[in-house]
């Protein structure tokens, strides 16, 4: 009998392992209350261990700052409808422009029962200014 937590369909998002990481840089988030906000440069050495959720618009997504590699496009607006996409047992860390519409979908996961979610202080914003790396 197949998990459904370990179904295709779930593992599709999925990086490597479904496991959980812990981030010395996580904080409160200043305006969701549950919300965890993480660092970017952090983040850049475990990219490999955390599902990536980048949050934009399909535009932005592909425009000058592009994108954080391996990170999957869920618009924000279809966020609600997509959480089944996610996994449950892996940490999943939302990324937008500047970190508020990732924020508000880090607070949707939670509400939706998502335990191990962050989001990435500073979005794609500063995740650029660190030249960290992207692909368009």
């Amino acid at each position: 009998m197949l998990n459904s937590e370990n179904s295709p369909e779930n593992r599709k998002l999925s990086g490597a392992d479904m496991s959980k990481t812990n981030f010395e840089s996580r904080e409160d988030n200043l305006h969701y209350a549950g919300v965890s906000d993480i660092d970017p440069k952090e983040l850049a050495t475990k990219l490999s261990q955390v599902t990536l959720i980048d949050v934009r618009q399909p535009e932005e997504y592909t425009g000058e700052l592009g994108h954080i590699p391996k990170a999957e496009l869920i618009v924000l607006d279809t966020l609600a409808e997509s959480l089944h996409k996610i996994p449950k047992g892996k940490t999943v860390v939302f990324v937008c422009r500047s970190g508020g519409r990732s924020a508000k979908a880090s607070a949707i996961a939670i509400a939706s029962g998502l335990t191990d979610v962050y989001n990435l202080k500073g979005g794609m914003l500063l995740w650029n200014d660190l030249h960290l790396p992207t692909e368009i």
